[in-house]
């Protein structure tokens, strides 16, 4: 499974970001192969409509799942019409690697 986590930067050690649409990265973490990319939000500088654009990039780079700190009303919408499923944290002290930690667990 594909999950996406929003993250503030583009490694292992990035703070985990709690915003979803204007979300600085995405951490793609492949649970069956333990695979790790970091992709840049393109959507986190634009006027309007990050949140749906961006819950269809998630959907375009095969995430099952999304894990971040809020989703937006438009975005939470578009996610539940993608039938990609939503976990929402409020761990804004942990970092990209302890996350996955928590997910092999």
């Amino acid at each position: 499974m594909n999950i996406v986590i929003t993250s503030s930067g583009n490694n292992l050690n990035s703070k985990f970001d709690l915003r979803f649409g204007r979300s600085a990265w995405f951490c793609i973490y492949n649970t069956e192969d333990k695979s790790i990319e970091f992709i840049e939000n393109e959507n986190k500088d634009i006027n309007g409509g990050a949140g749906t654009k961006t819950a269809a990039k998630v959907a375009e780079l095969g995430a099952q799942k999304v894990i971040s700190g809020d989703f937006g009303p438009k975005a939470k919408s578009m996610l539940e019409k993608l039938q990609i499923k939503m976990e929402i944290l409020d761990e804004s002290n942990k970092n990209i690697g302890e996350i996955i930690d928590q997910i092999n667990k």
